[in-house]
């Protein structure tokens, strides 16, 4: 039988009982197993807990720590669980269960669904991710019976996700230690070089630093401030990344080493802040206050940067004591210095609001890889802080805008903005924000969000209500609409649609995989053509043959129809080509010239194509690409631009073919044409030039065969 480890003496003693009930059900179950390194398995989930007690963790979850994997890697059930030790230690240890039973498509899936739970379950309870992050922290400490793979995948998937979680739930002192033993494990060799020379800059820099804190605290006391002046010294990963990211040897880091003054109170702090401006000239814009606008994981501080006795920067904070253990503390300082029960911690108010912003994420995400997208974006804690009309202050990740801001402010607010004024100036709702920008959103009760909005937001709250949105918006009123559409296209066929029987409703959703309110909204919407569905569902399968009846005449193409009917890329069909109709499940009618080889692949099928025409009034103009082969000599794109002006046609593109030093030279141009008779016309006009050689009409296909370069033709 293992021994029972010793309790924290912090524990009541009925919750040490529980806690010695809980280690030896743990190690029973666990009985048998090792880890990589051939310690028995028990001494994991113990290891874990003893990190939850450093920070004072109520018993619960002490207990879910110890049972942890007992889910997972034994026979024992939730509700086992549940029986033995409660419902609410059952949904701790249930939140940080991988899940094992489920098959995914990819490892990438089942690391993404893991997280969207977990992330799921702490937003629920925090301590969830307190488990978790105790549970990685171990696993880190004892990575080195990894195979290297493995040892890799881990420590990438900590730099990635679990580091920034610890920053950003203010876990300062966990923060540094898994960014360090990632930072080791990716990159042995550096992390040496680099271990080598901090350590030699320490023993260099011992006496000067030592003499500025001196002076620094010396400076505080003579005007009788009572405060503690500290070193604090860069993680290794810290330097390492600004290193690569400024592009800097280890010798141009010049803040590797800072001091930290902790004073009594908010008002100290400021006191102090005079005395170190008085005693070192300060470094214009390198003072941040995060006491009157704290970051979003409770941090508070503030920062400067002063000239040292020796000409370089030295950067100072200086916070209260309170301050200070919710720095290093974060979220945990709830437990490890609650002056009352009940009461939350700045940190722990902070979190809660991030953690249920998660439920609003996750739910308008299509899958568990866009939800752990979003989810990054905002574990970075790099803020701007904007001022709302009434001054109250609002933070952003950096990078967000105006429509950001807006959902930030309410969900409602975002869907019906339809401009902002930035400082008293009008501004696009795609404007990046800065710090101490005072925003104001105009609203409008009939606007609506707009597609284009998602390709500028920056936070996954905005991107997932503006997809909602756009999702649920007027769905009523574009079924409605369809409705009428596809009752005139009806009429056109002297058909009825009040005489459509669920039979054919059935055979068409066989067909197309739509419903009859997916397709009403999508002809409301212009994703479909009511002449299209009125086509299909009219059609009828008649004798032994199975042969297909189509009803009416063809179908007229004006051009103008919008995203329902595209013109095929693979032919690049103009007015007065003869063309056919692809109706292509998910994309509408596509439209191809009937010499086009795509043709060949569907024409056997007959309830795949229609019978189109192009209509007499057409609305739009359409592009073609020509190849022109002409004399390499000087002016000659001016003479072949000239002529393509002179009859009627713009120049959308022009490229020319990397000369090979020949008599010749290809351009490709790119023109805008009416129809066939346009084009016949420009070419005809092109060709009468004494420089070209040749003209070919290229459709799509033809694009990548460029032609030789022949002699003149008679």
């Amino acid at each position: 039988m293992t021994p029972l480890p010793d309790t924290p003496d912090y524990l009541k003693t009925e919750d040490a009982h529980l806690f010695q009930r809980a280690y030896a059900y743990s190690a029973a179950a666990h009985t048998g197993q090792v880890r990589a390194d051939g310690t028995e398995y028990i001494t994991h989930p113990l290891a874990v807990a003893q990190i939850l007690a450093t920070w004072h963790m109520d018993a619960q979850t002490l207990v879910a720590a110890l049972l942890h994997d007992v889910v997972e890697d034994t026979d024992i059930s939730h509700a086992d669980i549940a029986e033995h030790f409660g419902e609410a230690i059952a949904s701790l240890v249930d939140g940080v269960t991988k899940l094992d039973q489920i098959h995914f498509e990819s490892k990438a899936e089942a690391q993404a669904e893991n997280f969207r739970k977990m992330l799921l379950a702490m937003s629920r309870d925090v301590r969830v991710i307190l488990i978790k992050l105790a549970d990685r922290c171990h696993n880190m400490r004892t990575l080195g019976a990894m195979a290297e793979d493995k040892r890799q995948r881990i420590a990438q998937e900590t730099i990635d996700i679990y580091a920034p979680i610890a920053n950003r739930l203010g876990l300062n002192q966990l923060y540094q230690e898994l960014e360090n033993t990632a930072f080791r494990n990716l990159h042995p060799t550096r992390y040496k070089v680099l271990e080598k020379a901090l350590l030699e800059a320490r023993i260099d820099q011992a006496t000067v630093l030592e003499k500025i804190r001196t002076d620094i605290q010396d400076g505080l006391t003579q005007v009788g401030l009572s405060t503690e002046v500290t070193r604090r010294e860069k993680h290794l990963a810290s330097i390492h990344r600004k290193m690569q990211t400024k592009h800097l040897t280890f010798a141009e880091v010049y803040d590797i080493y800072g001091f930290r003054v902790i004073t009594d109170t908010s008002l100290a702090c400021y006191t102090a802040l005079g005395v170190l401006h008085s005693l070192y000239k300060p470094i214009p814009g390198k003072f941040k206050d995060y006491i009157a606008i704290g970051k979003a994981n409770g941090y508070q501080s503030l920062h400067t940067t002063v000239f040292g006795p020796f000409g370089a920067p030295i950067e100072v904070q200086i916070r209260s004591r309170e301050m200070h253990r919710i720095a290093e503390s974060g979220v945990a300082s709830h437990w490890m210095y609650k002056s009352a029960e009940g009461e939350l911690s700045r940190a722990q108010q902070q979190t809660h609001k991030w953690l249920q912003g998660l439920l609003d994420i996750q739910a308008d995400s299509r899958d568990s890889s866009d939800f752990l997208e979003h989810i990054k974006v905002d574990l970075f804690p790099d803020a701007v802080y904007v001022f709302t009309p009434k001054g109250k202050i609002m933070s952003l990740p950096r990078g967000a805008t105006v429509i950001d801001f807006a959902y930030a402010v309410h969900t409602t607010i975002g869907n019906h903005c339809q401009s902002a004024r930035i400082n008293g100036n009008l501004a696009p709702l795609s404007t990046p924000l800065s710090n101490g920008d005072r925003v104001e959103i105009i609203t409008d009760a009939q606007a609506l969000p707009n597609p284009a909005w998602a390709h500028f937001a920056y936070t996954g709250k905005a991107r997932a209500q503006i997809r909602s949105a756009l999702k649920h918006a007027n769905q009523q009123d574009s079924e409605a609409l369809g409705g009428l559409l596809l009752g005139q296209a009806f009429r056109a066929f002297s058909a009825d649609p009040n005489e459509l029987t669920d039979k054919q409703w059935k055979k068409y959703t066989r067909d197309t995989g739509r419903t009859r309110v997916e397709t009403l909204i999508d002809i409301g919407l212009g994703k479909q053509l009511g002449v299209v569905v009125a086509r299909q569902l009219l059609a009828r399968v008649e004798g032994p043959s199975g042969r297909y009846i189509h009803t009416s005449g063809p179908l007229l193409i004006r051009g103008s129809e919008g995203i329902a009917v595209r013109m095929g890329h693979c032919c690049d069909p103009i007015p007065g080509d003869h063309i056919i109709g692809q109706i292509k499940k998910g994309q509408g009618l596509i439209i191809h010239t009937h010499e086009c080889p795509q043709v060949k692949h569907y024409r056997e099928a007959p309830d795949k194509w229609i019978d189109v025409e192009w209509a007499a009034e057409l609305d739009r103009i359409f592009r073609v690409t020509i190849r022109v082969i002409a004399l390499n000599q000087r002016g000659v794109l001016a003479s072949v631009a000239s002529v393509i002006a002179a009859e009627g046609s713009n120049i959308d593109d022009v490229h020319i073919v990397e000369d090979t030093g020949g008599a010749h030279t290809q351009i490709i141009f790119t023109v805008q044409v009416q129809n066939r008779a346009h084009l016949s016309r420009l070419m005809r006009a092109m060709r009468a030039l004494p420089e070209v050689s040749r003209i070919h009409h290229l459709r799509n296909a033809d694009h990548a065969h460029p032609a030789p370069h022949p002699s003149k033709e008679p």
